[in-house]
């Protein structure tokens, strides 16, 4: 039998758990970001420590793999643990776009686009007006690159800034990001025919409880995810992976069914693998006597990676009962944010398996408060990024999980939001909503100052 201290409390099929705070006393089920997996944390480690059930075998592969994810690669061939980056890549670690398991500060803004000196913070796809690629180039620009090779090329950033009001007056500006590509390596491509589509890093805050999710409640939601009334309907994404049909959760466009650990050594480092053997640059012109390396990073090890996200803590939220928190949560549904951003889910009854067969049934059969659907929807021509992925259209975008953001500026140093970072704190995100969003764009612009600030409390208590 599992006791419960409400329905928010976690269980595991073993045991009797009810979950503690550092200082001892029971936690407010209110604070119960992801049931046991909830960490009391909230500095600079907040989306960087192992869940409480991370221990023995378990805790010395976390530190494997949280080794693997931080360590800058090198282009040293005989290395397995460390060697292997590029000859063409766009971050010399995991933890170089991810800091702190977070998002590292995007050099969009401190560097007006690509990063200098082997770093780069963003994902850029790039793609043919008509959908398709482009000779000598594949889906993702790798703008850095080691010796003796050209990155494929450089990005650039421009923001045009324009101010808008409140319904009761207060003022405030957004700004809209125009992207170039300069210094092709091989072949000029016309800038009518490109459709650059930029994504700074995600939260790496509950991956492994995403991954768990019960997939037939996301199908219910989908099935009544339909409020004509407010123009919503949110849908599944289903996806093509491993040969299989599954439902996405992952990615800003649900385009992934996965961590995809083996899929960010390839893309992002340069790093072959057993399911992606070659390199990533594999077949341009400039690759000669770059090829055929051989695997540079195990499977096992992946596999420790892996490991290492699914069992980091969620942060518990904050500041419960704290009277402005619980009004700006009233505010949260009066603005239907919830409608897309499910406060409370559920992870499935059978323990989820990693890419090398662990499996962790700690994150099995518990109740989560992601705030998200995880369900695509329309964001309309503001946040049209004219690039399709997996199953999502071109203005489609996933509910962002909003468990954790209020302390991304305490983890990562900015409030940088949506799929590229042009909000620059979360009113601004809010005002970016269109399409299916637009409600509670409207909904929100419409209320007190007072009370939009504490919508943006309580979201920030999260």
């Amino acid at each position: 039998m599992c006791l419960s201290i409400t329905a928010l409390s976690a269980c595991s099929d073993n045991d009797d758990e009810i979950v503690y705070k550092p200082n001892g006393k029971v936690a407010d089920p209110k604070e119960l970001s992801a049931g046991t997996s909830t960490v009391f944390m909230s500095g600079i480690r907040a989306y960087d420590t192992p869940a409480t059930w991370v221990k023995g075998d378990l805790s010395t592969r976390f530190n494997l793999g949280d080794q693997l994810y931080d360590d800058p690669r090198t282009t040293d061939q005989d290395d397995p643990t460390k060697g292997g980056l590029g000859p063409l890549y766009a971050g010399y670690s995991c933890g170089s776009c991810h800091k702190n398991a977070g998002r590292t500060y995007p050099t969009l803004f401190s560097e007006g686009g690509s990063g200098k000196y082997g770093f780069s913070s963003m994902l850029v796809y790039i793609t043919r007006q008509n959908g398709g690629f482009f000779r000598q180039y594949g889906r993702v620009l790798h703008d850095q690159s080691i010796v003796g090779v050209e990155p494929e090329g450089k990005l650039s950033v421009t923001y045009d800034e324009k101010e808008y009001s409140f319904h009761d007056g207060e003022k405030y500006s957004l700004i809209t990001p125009h992207y170039s590509i300069s210094e092709w390596y091989a072949d000029d491509i016309d800038p009518k025919d490109l459709i650059i589509d930029v994504r700074i890093p995600l939260r790496h805050v509950g991956m492994g409880q995403i991954m768990a999710l019960d997939t037939d409640e996301l199908k219910r939601l989908a099935a009544q995810s339909n409020y004509p009334e407010y123009g919503i309907s949110g849908r599944l994404a289903t996806i093509q992976e491993r040969n299989r049909t599954m439902i996405g959760v992952g990615g800003n466009k649900a385009h992934h069914a996965d961590l995809t650990v083996e899929l960010g050594f390839s893309s992002d480092l340069g790093v072959t693998s057993d399911r992606f053997p070659l390199e990533v640059a594999e077949g341009q012109s400039q690759m000669v006597g770059f090829s055929h390396y051989g695997i540079q990073i195990s499977t096992k090890d992946m596999e420790d990676v892996d490991l290492y996200l699914s069992s980091l803590g969620v942060p518990a939220r904050r500041n419960v009962n704290n009277e402005t928190v619980k009004k700006g949560e009233e505010n949260f549904y009066k603005a239907k944010c919830h409608l897309c951003h499910t406060p409370t889910l559920h992870t499935r009854q059978d323990a989820p398996v990693l890419l090398n067969g662990t499996r962790l049934p700690w994150l099995s059969s518990q109740t989560i408060h992601p705030y998200s659907d995880f369900l695509l929807h329309d964001m309309g021509r503001e946040l049209d990024s004219g690039y399709r992925s997996g199953a999502a259209q071109t203005y489609e975008w996933r509910s962002t999980p909003l468990w954790g953001i209020g302390l991304q500026e305490t983890v990562n140093g900015h409030t940088h939001f949506l799929h590229d970072g042009r909000a620059r704190n979360l009113l601004e995100a809010i005002m970016w909503h269109g399409g299916e969003g637009s409600v509670s764009r409207e909904l929100f612009s419409r209320m007190s100052k007072e009370d939009r600030n504490a919508l943006m409390i309580f979201v920030n208590s999260l």
